[in-house]
């Protein structure tokens, strides 16, 4: 078998298991990959291998994150349809800034 089928063969079986994986798992293993391709000192035919398994899962996780932002479009919808744009706060979830809710709680002596 040739260098190339053997290169296209793998890369497949990888997109195929990362398929399974949960995101953060995917998102991890890119993270390995890039930590991998920017130590430099790989043979070419690897770092070229390690590209494109990167490129696949950058892809995968990409659309993982796109599909998770509809449902979260779908789930913000209000009574017509439309998308509603908003902060937390309007959503009723409360200040994001938790240095800031310390600040008001303050109550020191001092």
């Amino acid at each position: 078998m040739a260098k190339r089928e053997q290169t296209t063969k793998a890369g497949a079986a990888a997109a195929a298991a990362a398929e399974g994986q949960t995101f953060e798992a995917q998102l991890a293993a890119l993270e390995r990959v890039v930590r991998e391709l920017e130590r430099g000192d790989l043979p070419l035919e690897r770092s070229l291998e390690l590209f494109e398994q990167g490129v696949r899962l950058s892809r995968v996780c990409q659309e993982r994150l796109n599909e998770a932002e509809r449902r979260i479009e779908v789930l913000l919808r209000d009574g017509e349809g439309r998308a509603t744009v908003g902060s937390l706060d309007e959503a009723g979830f409360g200040r994001l800034d938790p240095v800031a809710d310390e600040e008001d709680d303050d109550e020191s002596v001092f």
